[in-house]
């Protein structure tokens, strides 16, 4: 037997197609026995609507399509928890893919996702090229998160990541640090934002700014700081590291402590995301917090304000992040290092 069919619900309660169609709409029009009889029928079936269908055959679509740029960050759990949340509330539901930070697989799965006929899209960080996201745009609403935009066919949904570089090298300059490395992102969405807030920050305090680069992974963090350790004296290498994100700084961490290196007691670090990786008990990870879930929704409700053509202007959002001070940065004792030394 294939896939139960609208038809063989109508065949089981006893009723019509059309009257099944209705149930599944949930129209009011429907009385309460033959909607239960209906509802039991597609129970014992096993039949749920088509979401794709339905929507082609009304000519308005209840689809959200959800491209995620990394499977394994957390960070893009929480912010589709938000998404997925605002959807529901709005009779909408989410299809999501990832092109795994890939351009030429980002495009494919953008191509993917349109093929659904979405009512909008939203990217997560995506790095596929600009013009490819404006094509999208031309054929429905698209919002990025975690990514700027030029165009006017396009929203955004953004956190500070200049002031969130600031909060970090703040909080290190108070506790006495003064050689600050910073872990670059590369290419990847926000990584611009948090370089240029971090040398501003740096600068503003009368210090030089080192950055290395570096990549929003784990693996990357591990290399970086290997790079580092490898120029030599180590009594002038940073007492301090600002990561790209939590998965750069675990990675980073990996690495001090691989190489004889205590965290925070040689050497603090600090993420960024506040994902729930930075509050696992054995890591405990100082980080600069994004408001995640709150992206999501915004980032929902800012699509649902296009499709509904409340406006046709740009949007630009910019939350402001925050300092979730752990265990992972102390008070710089320079004394104490070079006794280890």
């Amino acid at each position: 037997m294939g896939r139960p069919t609208m038809e063989d619900v109508a065949a089981r309660a006893g009723v019509s197609r059309a009257l099944v169609s209705l149930v599944m709409r949930d129209s009011p029009k429907v009385s309460p026995g033959r909607r239960t009889a209906v509802r039991k029928a597609a129970a014992e079936l096993g039949y749920s609507p088509h979401v794709m269908a339905r929507s082609l055959a009304s000519r308005t679509s209840t689809v959200v399509a959800v491209m995620v740029s990394d499977l394994r960050n957390a960070f893009f759990a929480d912010v589709v928890e938000g998404l997925d949340a605002a959807a529901r509330a709005a009779g909408f539901e989410l299809v999501l893919n990832t092109g795994g930070r890939m351009p030429s697989r980002e495009r494919n799965a953008l191509h993917s996702l349109l093929s659904f006929r979405p009512a909008g899209i939203v990217l997560l960080s995506p790095v596929v090229p600009a013009s490819a996201i404006e094509a999208a745009a031309r054929q429905c609403p698209v919002v990025l998160v975690s990514r700027t935009s030029r165009s006017s066919g396009v929203d955004t949904v953004n956190d500070d990541g200049e002031a969130g570089s600031a909060l970090a090298v703040d909080h290190l300059v108070r506790l006495g640090h003064r050689r600050i490395a910073h872990l670059d992102g590369g290419g990847a969405a926000g990584a611009s934002a948090r370089r240029r807030g971090f040398r501003r920050a740096m600068r503003g305090h009368g210090l030089v700014p080192v950055v290395v680069r570096s990549e929003h992974t784990d693996t990357a963090g591990e290399k970086a700081v290997r790079e580092l350790l490898s120029r030599g004296d180590r009594s002038a290498l940073p007492t301090a590291v600002v990561a790209g994100n939590d998965f750069n700084a675990v990675g980073a961490i990996s690495a001090l402590e691989e190489n004889g290196l205590r965290v925070p007691e040689d050497v603090s670090v600090v993420g960024y995301d506040n994902t729930s990786l930075a509050s696992l008990r054995h890591l405990c990870l100082t980080t600069v917090d994004q408001p995640r879930i709150e992206m999501g929704r915004l980032a929902l409700e800012t699509l649902l304000e296009r499709v509904r053509g409340e406006r046709s202007e740009p949007v630009r959002h910019l939350l402001h992040p925050s300092l979730v001070v752990r265990n992972t940065t102390a008070s710089h004792r320079e004394d104490d290092r070079k006794g280890r030394r």
